[in-house]
C-alpha cells in the first residue's frame, strides 16, 4: 500500500484513541502564580475519578461562601499519602488553592492542614 493510501487509513483507525485525551481540561481557568489560603469547614469529600473534590463553607466578614476545589485523581493522592477518609464533613482545615481566574469561589487544591495538625501536598 502506498503511503498516501496508508496515512488516511491509520487515522481512521487511530483516531478514536485520540478522543478521551483530548477531552480532558488544562488548568489554564486557575491562577497557578497565585495561592489563596483558606479557614474552611469541609461540607463534602468526593473521592472520584478522573478528579477527587472538596466541597468546603468558609467563613468571611460578610457570612458563608461555599468553594469547590479541584483535586488530582485518586491515585495520585493515595501517592501522597491521601486516603478515601482524609476528610470528613465538618473537619476544620486550612486549605491551598490556585484560585479561579474568573474570580468565582473554586480553585486548584495545592495542600491541606488537616485537623490532627498534619500537612499534605504543598503548604507554606
Amino acid at each position: 500500500m502506498t503511503r498516501t493510501r496508508l496515512l488516511p487509513l491509520a487515522a481512521l483507525l487511530l483516531g478514536p484513541l485520540a478522543i478521551p485525551a483530548a477531552a480532558h481540561h488544562s488548568y489554564a481557568m486557575f491562577d497557578m502564580q497565585k495561592t489563596v489560603v483558606l479557614d474552611a469547614s469541609v461540607v463534602r469529600f468526593k473521592w472520584q475519578n478522573p478528579h477527587a473534590f472538596i466541597e468546603a463553607d468558609v467563613a468571611t466578614k460578610a457570612g458563608t461562601e461555599r468553594w469547590a476545589i479541584e483535586m488530582t485523581s485518586p491515585n495520585n493522592l493515595a501517592q501522597e499519602g491521601w486516603k478515601r477518609t482524609s476528610l470528613k464533613p465538618g473537619d476544620k482545615v486550612k486549605i491551598w488553592v490556585h484560585p479561579l481566574r474568573s474570580g468565582d469561589r473554586g480553585g486548584s487544591y495545592a495542600g491541606v492542614k488537616l485537623p490532627d495538625g498534619s500537612t499534605l501536598g504543598t503548604v507554606s
